[in-house]
């Protein structure tokens, strides 16, 4: 198993702001990739500090990757779908330049084709010329192989297709692996904040996660997979923006507990796109370590039980029944006991003797005044262990 993870951009911690400084920081986090971001534009001036990257990378073996811009029309008509093709155009160049394992796509609104065959079937066409176009970009110029030294003993850049998070943009699950399936060169971008999104919340345990990555292993048969993922606001099946981790309904636990407990097969590079960036993918790491620690204790209470087993003659059952006894036993144990509240204060007798009347007044006043100074003690050595449920709010 292979686990990869990394922020989408520059760290918000990293006092500069090139490419090469964030990496120096990914590194020093114990983090192993990023994803560089050309949503909107690459500027010419922009392609030094990507040739750095590149360099460093290679001689690291630190996994770089882009993503193109985030409006594209590739449904579009011929003038949009132009435009778009020519802003992609520069992202793989950049690719190129840095050294990237994937490059991330969108495909925009489904436009005139509406759902169905069609859309997927232009969505193909766009990405197979995509991919030709790579290669092309890829061993252009042997004379540049000594300044590109991954160029010539790489393989191109591999062309991801990301699920989207809003039902009138194409990109769901389903149309995302029919086009990978058809196009070579293609990889889906498992988007999981938009699949939860658009599956209105779809996104709970772990076994979700295990049939989404059965889908996906089982329709064009890869064990690579390159996913996002932050925390998601989502309404009505539609992805409204990003959010940390631990402020949405999308959970990371349950993610890695299936990579810790069933993804032994799994080559999976995880990008966070959290505003948080890379506090939330440190987030991510330690959750996995956690999940890995879960796993090994859960062994150790095995062995030892079989182990126990074989000594006492006793069933592995009956020694887990026991456990979960005595666990049970000092959950109770360690509550803490209830005071048990003091008796009322005894009325002083009334006196039998006639001549007693004329101090019954006084006494009964006195005895009167006792009794309430006692309940108010009382009340006050209850108020001590009086725990209403306005306490639950500092906590």
């Amino acid at each position: 198993m292979s686990i990869k993870l990394g922020p989408a951009g520059v760290p918000l911690s990293c006092k500069g702001r090139t490419i090469v400084e964030g990496m120096d920081d990914i590194i020093s986090l114990g983090l192993e990739t990023m994803e560089v971001q050309t949503v909107r534009m690459v500027a010419p001036q922009h392609f030094e500090q990507y040739w750095q990257a590149g360099v460093l990378a290679n001689k690291t073996d630190f996994e770089m990757n882009i993503h193109g811009p985030y409006y594209s029309e590739l449904l579009g008509g011929k003038v949009e779908r132009g435009r778009s093709l020519a802003k992609i155009e520069a992202t793989l160049q950049a690719a190129r330049t840095i050294n990237a394992r994937h490059i991330t796509l969108h495909t925009g609104h489904y436009g005139d084709f509406g759902r169905g065959q069609a859309a997927n079937e232009q969505v193909a066409n766009v990405f197979s010329g995509i991919v030709d176009r790579i290669h092309e970009i890829w061993h252009d110029d042997e004379d540049e192989f000594p300044v590109f030294p991954w160029i010539k003993n790489g393989t191109p850049s591999k062309i991801g297709v990301e699920t989207s998070g809003r039902q009138e943009l194409w990109g769901s699950l389903e149309e995302v692996l029919e086009v990978v399936n058809h196009v070579e060169g293609t990889v889906p971008v498992l988007n999981i904040a938009h699949i939860h999104a658009r599956g209105h919340g779809q996104m709970r345990t772990s076994e979700d996660y295990g049939e989404l990555f059965d889908v996906v292993r089982e329709s064009i048969g890869t064990k690579e997979f390159y996913c996002h993922f932050s925390g998601v606001e989502h309404r009505t099946g539609n992805a409204m923006h990003y959010t940390q981790i631990k402020k949405s309904d999308l959970n990371f636990e349950p993610l890695a507990e299936f990579i810790v407990e069933d993804g032994g097969w799994l080559d999976i590079t995880l990008i966070s796109d959290s505003p948080l960036l890379e506090h939330d993918a440190m987030y991510m790491m330690q959750n996995i370590e956690k999940s890995r620690h879960k796993q090994l204790e859960r062994k150790a209470r095995e062995d030892r039980r079989r182990a126990l087993a074989l000594q006492t003659g006793k069933s592995e059952e009956e020694l887990r029944s026991k456990e979960a006894q005595i666990a049970q036993a000092r959950k109770t144990t360690s509550q803490p006991a209830e005071p048990a509240k003091e008796a009322p204060a005894a009325e002083p007798a009334k006196e039998e003797s006639a001549p007693a009347k004329a101090e019954k007044a006084p006494k009964a006043k006195a005895g009167k005044a006792k009794k309430a100074t006692a309940k108010a003690d009382e009340k006050d050595e209850d108020d001590v262990f009086d725990f209403d449920e306005e306490d639950d709010d500092l906590f």
